[in-house]
């Protein structure tokens, strides 16, 4: 059974009254449906905090978040409009964008400037370069964003895919897999998978990570969605969400260990310490880049992501190739001033 987390529940759980901002009526605020990527995982706490401190109700939002089953689940939840707003994969929502052109959801606020799918591997499985994956077994559980990245990934790299076993896994079993050595690497998240094969005790020297994006990938990842009715009746909502998700997030950045608090208190089977050191690797490895220090949180270079395009139509097929300003709407942004990294 999928667990349901929903901020309008845990908000039984006692939290400070100076943490909570200004009241604001509740005739005055506007609800929100959020719909996250995937489990509670420390990255949720960007989500999380900016609740917990206040920030949604300050800019007079009623917001309310569920976990996601799969990679697709929050794009077809906010394009059948149950959810307003989501987190998602960003090429996953191209390519939906594309089998789907009646549904122009759009991204809104780049979260993960650097995507974080990961081949993961095992030197003493004798890996430590992508071409090495040929005559080894691939852990891979489908359907999930990494896995999709996987042909391009491949060719990028040479990779004769038909070398390659590809073994289906489920999420649950995949680091359990590869510390055992049932597989020789794995398909994943990094901070999922390489914190979880950490967890299990697998030596840091015999673990083999190989982030996508170091090996030719000029993807983005995970953005901030809108669904498009929602967009267009209620801009300045959205335009409130990123401004309090933005502060959040800063807060986030500064001070993870607080952060990650936000997640832990909302399901106490969770171990802190895992769930502060993904959340630490994701801000490190995918939340502040180059790109982000030089540009500030949220935007897109549109070179860049008109190259993504083209990078996504080595290994699919478009029915009709999007611009990239079909893809991205940055008219929602905060102010770049706001956007600065600090």
């Amino acid at each position: 059974m999928r667990l349901h987390h929903s901020i309008r529940v845990v908000r039984l759980i006692p939290i400070a009254a100076a943490l909570m901002g200004p009241a604001v009526p509740a005739a005055a605020q506007t609800s929100i449906k959020f719909s996250l990527d995937g489990r509670l995982e420390g990255v949720a706490a960007t989500f999380f905090l900016p609740h917990d401190k206040g920030y949604f109700k300050a800019e007079g939002l009623d917001v309310t978040a569920d976990d996601a089953a799969n990679v697709t689940e929050p794009i077809t939840r906010v394009a059948s409009g149950a959810y307003d707003m989501g987190f998602a994969d960003l090429n996953a929502l191209i390519k939906y964008r594309d089998q789907n052109p009646g549904t122009p959801i759009k991204a809104v606020f780049i979260v993960y400037n650097k995507p974080p799918y990961a081949v993961v591997a095992r030197k003493s499985r004798g890996i430590t370069d992508p071409k090495q994956l040929e005559n080894k077994k691939l852990g891979a559980p489908p359907p999930g964003a990494t896995f999709a990245q996987w042909p391009l990934f491949a060719k990028l790299n040479n990779i004769d895919v038909s070398k390659v076993t590809i073994e289906t896994i489920a999420i649950q079993v995949r680091a359990p897999m590869l510390a055992a050595g049932q597989v020789d690497a794995a398909l994943g998240y990094s901070f999922r998978l390489y914190v979880d094969l950490k967890d299990r005790g697998v030596p840091l020297d015999d673990i083999v990570l190989m982030p996508m994006a170091d090996y030719g990938m000029r993807l983005y990842g995970n953005a901030i969605i809108v669904g498009p009715k929602f967009g267009a009746e209620k801009p300045e909502a959205v335009r409130s969400f990123l401004h309090a998700f933005l502060k959040g997030l800063k807060d986030t950045v500064r001070h993870p260990a607080d952060a990650v608090d936000s997640v832990v208190r909302r399901d106490d089977s969770v171990k802190r310490e895992v769930e502060l050191e993904r959340l630490r690797m994701a801000i490190r490895d995918n939340i502040i880049t180059p790109e982000v220090r030089a540009n500030g949180y949220g935007a897109v270079d549109f070179t860049r992501l008109a190259e993504s395009i083209d990078q996504i139509g080595l290994t699919y097929t478009f029915k009709a190739k999007p611009k990239a300003e079909d893809t991205f709407d940055a008219s929602f942004l905060p102010p770049a001033n706001e956007r600065r990294v600090n």
